[in-house]
């Protein structure tokens, strides 16, 4: 029988009276008839839609209690409305983040590892595929008149972004370089990024920020950090963003810092690009760790979020943005569990803080996930322990064990030695921000998980994201919400 040795406090005192829950559900019930209320409202003007890259549902509940649990909750959660939806690719049970784009921002199933392309193209594929293009919600909003863009903590050329604009037979073809390496020819089958500066969809965007600039610039040119490009083709890709701005004549602005984008003046600028570091952004809790990588060098993705409103908010006709937290999904391939649950918070405020800037009666936010991972809540511990520590029981090898913990990753080499069995794991490990937690097997990367994922939604029609339905199925209730694209 487990016995816990520690004396424990309970987080909230209130919770020990029926009134308390009472109270709960009464608050929950006139939260339900105001939604109802809302029902009636037109379509939305403007459809913002989070992705938070491998945030399984285990993912937001360990994040509520990393930020107390009650009566602190992960704002999102609020959300009137919640669904789930079945992640696979066509031709794979987990997905990744490259079919997965495909199918949440232009409504088809692809194949694993290809973006903005059906499944009957195979991936690796380096023949044209013009026919069997698929069309993002981005697009649909563009044709109706409406401005378009979106916000990443990863490059902007990363698997989930690059569903936004581009339409490529491998996720890994970010830059020329990546092509040729695939057995491709650079000048026939155009780079993600080429593709974000040269094709309609991606020059039209309003809006880009995010990491990547490697992507766009040669190897012998290094970036305003000093971090060579990784292009051979000589193009300057940024240079040339800026070059076809001012040939259309409309006030385009780069910026690669923090600060850059603070100077702006954003009621004013009809055209933005960021690109604020070599590869990807910093994850959240390092950049209030790290004096290389501070609060005050990289912004953060709440602010990031807040720029794109401001700039997109100018068109009358409203627009569609796209924002993602990749930074989460990252940290659990690496077994960062506090990592993942900080970038998670950090996901979580920027969603409040495109609601707080908008009106539930006229725009859509819509909070998702394009898969799950292999991340699990351990039982039974008590409330007042650390969602990322020790649990205060004994197992069966008369060892304690992690709250948290993973089927697989670079986790086990920690857990496990060959003579010894399991490692003793102590508080103080668990306590390291960059601690490596448990995994059971094997692998120098955690996988995915294929469990479904959960869709939340506050704002006009958001009451269509209730149930379980195919990921496909969310641009379509997105676009016929905003009143464009073939669902209109």
């Amino acid at each position: 029988m487990l016995r816990s040795t520690r004396n424990h406090k309970l987080r909230n005192e209130a919770e020990m009276k029926s009134e308390y829950w009472r109270q709960d559900a009464q608050s929950m019930l006139a939260a339900k008839l105001a939604a109802l209320d809302a029902l009636k409202a037109n379509s939305a003007k403007n459809v913002i839609m989070f992705l938070g890259d491998g945030m399984s549902i285990h993912t937001v509940t360990a994040t509520r209690n990393l930020l107390g649990d009650s009566p602190e909750k992960v704002y999102f959660e609020k959300f009137p409305y919640t669904g789930l939806s079945k992640t696979y690719c066509v031709n794979r049970q987990v997905a990744d983040s490259a079919c997965t784009a495909t199918a949440y921002l232009g409504g088809v199933k692809a194949n694993y590892g290809t973006i903005g392309i059906n499944a009957q193209v195979k991936r690796y594929s380096c023949e044209d595929h013009t026919e069997h293009r698929v069309d993002s919600i981005a697009k649909w909003a563009q044709d109706a008149g409406k401005s378009a863009g979106f916000v990443t903590s990863a490059r902007v050329t990363h698997a989930s972004p690059a569903g936004v604009y581009a339409h490529i037979a491998d996720r890994n073809w970010e830059n020329d370089m990546e092509v040729a390496a695939g057995g491709c020819d650079p000048e026939q089958t155009l780079d993600i990024a080429r593709q974000l500066v040269e094709w309609p969809t991606g020059q039209q965007l309003k809006v880009i920020l995010g990491g990547g600039r490697q992507n766009f610039l040669n190897s012998t040119v290094r970036d305003e950090t000093g971090y060579a490009g990784n292009r051979q083709d000589g193009r300057n890709l940024i240079k040339q963003w800026l070059s076809d701005r001012q040939s259309e004549n409309v006030t385009a602005k780069y910026v690669w810092s923090r600060k850059g984008l603070t100077e702006l003046n954003l009621e004013h600028t009809d055209y933005l690009l960021g690109l604020f570091a070599s590869d990807h952004l910093p994850y959240d809790g390092d950049r209030h760790r790290s004096t290389k990588h501070s609060a005050q060098a990289d912004p953060s993705l709440t602010e990031l979020t807040e720029a794109a409103i401001r700039v997109l908010q100018r068109n009358d006709k409203g627009y569609f943005l796209f924002v993602e937290g990749a930074r989460i999904d990252m940290a659990h391939h690496s077994n960062y569990a506090q990592r993942s649950l900080e970038d998670t918070a950090e996901f979580a405020r920027a969603v409040q803080q495109a609601r707080e800037m908008t009106s539930e009666e006229d725009t859509l936010i819509v909070v998702t996930s394009d898969h799950s991972h292999v991340m699990t809540i351990n039982g039974y511990p008590h409330r007042d322990e650390s969602i990322t520590g020790v649990i205060d029981y004994l197992a069966d090898d008369q060892l304690p064990w992690s709250i948290l913990s993973y089927a697989n990753g670079p986790g086990y080499a920690g857990t496990y030695k060959k003579s010894e069995g399991r490692v003793r794991l102590t508080d103080t490990d668990a306590a390291y921000p960059l601690y490596v937690h448990p995994a059971m097997v094997p692998l120098n990367a955690d996988t995915h998980g294929g469990d479904d994922v959960a869709v939340f939604a506050s704002g006009p029609f958001a009451q269509h994201f209730s149930g379980n339905y195919e990921q496909t199925n969310i641009p379509a209730m997105m676009a016929r919400a905003a009143g464009i694209g073939p669902y209109n």
